[in-house]
């Protein structure tokens, strides 16, 4: 497994797809090869794959779309058809035939819903996308109070987060950036200049003041879309080769849910076996020593993985 090289930093090209529902702003990182999609997560924009985009050009042709509701695309209401509607615009306007998709947590998840929609596709691949865990028979190994005393506890934390950050002066934008920055050299989920470059992209003027995306309500909507998902079901319904790339550690902040977590990822480790069992189109694969956020952390395994999939599916 030999992660593909990073090409020379190259002017990427930035356009905005307006042909579908929503404004979708989208980079073309280039590259001579088959085409690739590839997502990015919650909260985030398409800045945040930048790292993984570098070591996939050599191989392929890499396009990375900002998700509707979050960096410089449109709003919209919130849901898995209308992602797919989105990036079907963006397939179709960019005239890429037959793209992979590569996905990144919720971009992930949506890579299973596209290999679910898109019979055509060569091969999908979900970089640790996963639905918040919900049932205390989701945490084996934990007391089912504990269990569920700790899932109301995540979800509290999540609740309060959907509110979003109050609105910022330019100062106090360059202070949370520069906090990220510091944040990432005493070992954050990512590399400084990552995150600095997501989180600006992500800062839209409303008036004298700067708001971070996505809005509210958009997370909230987000947030019910994946309480309402089996990503499991997805895989079984797969129409093309599907890989479900798998962390195995946690991220620092996540250390505080240290038992949750664990046992959420054996449950997971355990279902998807039994799943890619049943499903001949679905591989799972679990990284070592890896993070939710590998695709920053660990861009060239990440992407070795990735391009050894998709060229055995291919």
């Amino acid at each position: 497994m030999t992660a593909p090289a990073p090409f020379a930093p190259h002017p990427a090209t930035d356009t905005v797809v307006s042909t579908g529902p929503v404004p979708i702003a989208v980079r073309d990182h280039g590259g001579d090869g088959p085409p690739l999609l590839l997502l990015h997560g919650g909260g985030a924009n398409l800045a945040a794959m930048t790292p993984l985009a570098a070591r996939l050009r050599g191989r392929y042709r890499v396009i990375t779309p900002d998700l509707r509701g979050h960096g410089r695309s449109g709003d919209g209401p919130w849901d898995w058809d209308a992602v797919l509607d989105d990036l079907a615009a963006v397939a179709g306007a960019l005239r890429l035939e037959r793209p992979a998709v590569v996905g990144w947590s919720l971009g992930g998840m949506a890579a299973a819903h596209w290999a679910r929609r898109t019979p055509d596709c060569p091969g999908a691949v979900n970089i640790d996308g996963n639905p918040t865990p919900t049932r205390p028979e989701q945490l084996p190994g934990l007391d089912p109070g504990q269990a569920a005393a700790e899932l109301d506890r995540l979800h509290a934390l999540f609740d309060a987060m959907s509110a979003g950050p109050p609105p910022m002066t330019r100062a106090q934008a360059d202070a949370l950036i520069e906090q990220q920055r510091q944040a990432a050299l005493g070992g954050g989920a990512f590399p400084g200049d990552a995150r600095a470059a997501t989180t600006e992209r992500n800062l839209v003027p409303e008036g004298e003041v700067l708001r971070l995306r996505p809005a509210p309500d958009t997370l909230a909507q987000i947030q019910r879309a994946l309480r309402e998902l089996d990503v499991f079901a997805l895989y079984r319904d797969a129409r093309v080769p599907v890989l479900a790339l798998h962390a195995t550690r946690n991220l620092p902040h996540q250390e505080p849910f240290a038992g949750l977590y664990d046992a959420y990822r054996a449950w997971l480790r355990e279902r998807l076996a039994a799943t890619a069992a049943a499903v001949p189109l679905l591989s799972g694969h679990h990284l070592p020593d890896a993070s939710h956020a590998m695709v920053a952390e660990d861009p060239d395994r990440v992407a070795a993985v990735v391009a050894d999939f998709l060229a055995a599916a291919g």
